[in-house]
């Protein structure tokens, strides 16, 4: 019987043109044989099975041929070549520093640096994971590798460039060695496949390159498990059965169901992945994936940035014109937050189920009874609404109208005509005064309702204000303008958050109606104020129903600068003003955050 050799030897190769994924690389270095112009010290460096002291070997042959080809490549017939293929060169010499790597291993090694070379020109030393070495080990090799003998030349292989001391790295020619692309994984695999007469599927082979993670040494050891788990016929069934691998069949179901709202059928997939022995974990970080490789065919420019077989390229593209950008993006967001948080979690598939839950909602409508139609579109990214403004709407609701209150004769009210039917009474019973806050938070029910139905922003209420055709000239008293004043400031949006803090600490006051004056507390808020001047007063005209109103701002004297109260203290000048909110908060059993 033959003896058996496993691919990552048998194919392991013996020239530069048979390395794989390393075209610059090795280009550099033939020509340096082909020119002579060799260094003394060279540092191979890059993660494992690319090919790192393959090439080292391949070099130090190429180097000591004595009848180099034009390319410079070894001839691999002289008796140098001869020598090194039978493994009889006194010329080459390999060290594996993980195991040797005291001070009396590199004296040792320095000693034999002494000899002249019997056969060829150099005498060529090569040291694996160098990076293993001692400091004392270093420290022993840093004096001849300064000032080599002119036969020597050194050739250093590491996984952990940056383990090794800098005095090392500044007297050797670096080379990086780059991962191996799952294109040229699949390729190589091929050829194998071929020599050997295995017959395949690229989607097969494409599992494989995945799962080497650009390591063309362990790409050819999976390759010969799946071989002989298959024996002999390479599939994609049973090479995701052999390697235990997810298969993204399951992500593309995944991601069309959350297109489709379909949460319990996602539930149930979820069940049968978690139920094969896969790990919650791992289905987040592998759809995140997934989802990412939809993102990158969506556009032809980054459609070749994805490491995968032609086949799954072209599914890939097929879903992506069916998903909007948006939900890819808070699909992505939904996984990332999901993960970080994985490991800490105490219930780690509810927290998985969650976020499928999420993602599959993020193309669903939003609409609320009493908003008209939606804004919403699917696919827009939004997230599923919160408890918070489902309340808000609620208090946003219509509620019974009351009878207007009672005003002087002398002052005309602007009233809204409502239309009562016959049978109906007009007339409505008394009701008791309720006590009113004195200070400027004051506010009564009525008000919580009327201004929930206001506008949200000052930018619509300035396009209304600006179509208005309806000379309104409402009396306002000094509550009505701090409550409405208050009011504005909670809808301003976002970006004036900060003068928006500020003026609700801003004194009001009504100097000759409808004339407005606001006192300022410094400069800095002033040149805020008169860029958002306009918005204001306009503001204030619609919700306060007078035209006539005019502000007037001024930056306040030193005398009347006042100590800004937090919310804590808010409450308590409110409260020492009015015993009622004290005994309220008794009643509801109501604490102090």
């Amino acid at each position: 019987m033959e003896e058996y050799i496993v691919s990552a030897r048998k194919y392991r190769p013996t020239s530069f043109d048979t390395v794989v994924g390393q075209q610059a690389l090795t280009t550099t270095l033939k020509n340096a044989v082909k020119s002579g112009k060799l260094a003394h010290a060279y540092l191979f460096c890059g993660p494992r099975g690319v090919g790192k002291t393959t090439c080292a070997r391949i070099f130090a042959k190429a180097i000591n041929c004595m009848t180099p080809t034009n390319d410079g490549e070894a001839c691999g017939h002289c008796e140098s070549c001869q020598a090194f293929n039978e493994q009889r060169s006194f010329n080459i010499f390999e060290l594996d520093a993980a195991s040797n790597n005291s001070v009396e291993h590199i004296k040792t090694l320095m000693e034999q640096t002494r000899i002249p070379p019997q056969v060829g020109k150099y005498k060529v030393f090569i040291i694996d994971e160098v990076h293993m070495l001692s400091t004392a080990a270093f420290n022993a090799f840093l004096k001849t590798l300064e000032e080599p003998p002119a036969h020597v030349i050194f050739i250093l292989a590491t996984t952990e460039k940056h383990k090794i001391l800098p005095t090392i790295l500044s007297r050797c020619q670096i080379y990086d060695f780059e991962r191996m692309t799952v294109r040229n994984t699949i390729d190589h695999l091929k050829s194998v496949a071929k020599q050997e007469g295995i017959t395949y599927e690229e989607e097969a082979l494409a599992v494989i390159a995945e799962k080497a993670d650009g390591g063309m040494r362990d790409a050819l050891s999976i390759f010969d498990q799946a071989a002989s788990f298959c024996q002999g016929n390479i599939t994609y069934q049973k090479v995701i059965e052999d390697l235990n691998v997810l298969d993204s069949e399951n992500y593309f179901q995944i991601i069309d169901l959350a297109l489709d709202n379909k949460v319990s059928d996602i539930m149930v997939l979820l069940n049968s992945i978690i139920n094969k022995g896969f790990d919650g974990g791992l289905l987040i970080q592998g759809l995140a994936k997934h989802v990412r490789n939809v993102m990158m065919a969506k556009d032809e420019q980054t459609l070749p940035l994805l490491e995968v077989s032609d086949q799954q390229r072209e599914r890939y593209r097929l879903q992506a014109g069916k998903c909007q950008q948006p939900f890819l993006y808070q699909a992505l967001r939904l996984m990332n937050q999901c993960d970080i948080q994985y490991r800490q979690s105490s219930n780690k598939r509810l927290l998985v189920e969650l976020t499928l839950i999420e993602i599959a909602q993020i193309t669903q409508p939003e609409q609320m009874p009493g908003e008209g139609k939606s804004q919403d579109v699917p696919g827009s990214g939004r997230r599923p609404r919160r408890l918070k403004s489902l309340f808000k709407h609620l208090m946003q609701q219509p509620q019974p109208k009351k009878a207007a209150p009672q005003v002087a004769a002398a002052e005309p009210v602007h009233q809204p005509q409502v239309n009562v039917p016959q049978s109906a009474p007009t007339a409505t019973p008394p009701t008791a005064a309720r006590p009113r806050l004195k200070n400027s938070i004051s506010f009564s029910w009525n008000n919580i309702r009327n201004t929930g139905n206001k506008n949200s922003s000052t930018g619509t209420e300035d396009a209304k204000s600006n179509n208005t055709t309806n000379n309104e000239q409402r009396n306002f008293d000094q509550q009505e303008l701090e409550l409405e004043w208050l009011s504005m400031c909670n809808r301003m949006p976002h970006h004036l958050s900060g003068i928006a803090t500020r003026m609700k600490n801003m004194s009001l006051t009504i100097l000759d109606f409808p004339a407005i004056e606001v006192v300022v507390e410094n400069q800095l808020a002033m040149e805020q104020m008169e860029q958002i001047k306009a918005k204001i007063v306009n503001t204030l005209k619609l919700h306060l129903h007078n035209d006539g109103i005019t502000m007037t701002m001024r930056v306040a004297e030193h005398q009347e600068a006042e100590k800004i109260l937090n919310r804590r203290e808010q409450y308590e000048v409110m409260e020492k003003e009015n015993p009622s909110v004290a005994k309220l908060r008794e009643l509801l059993d109501l604490q102090l955050a």
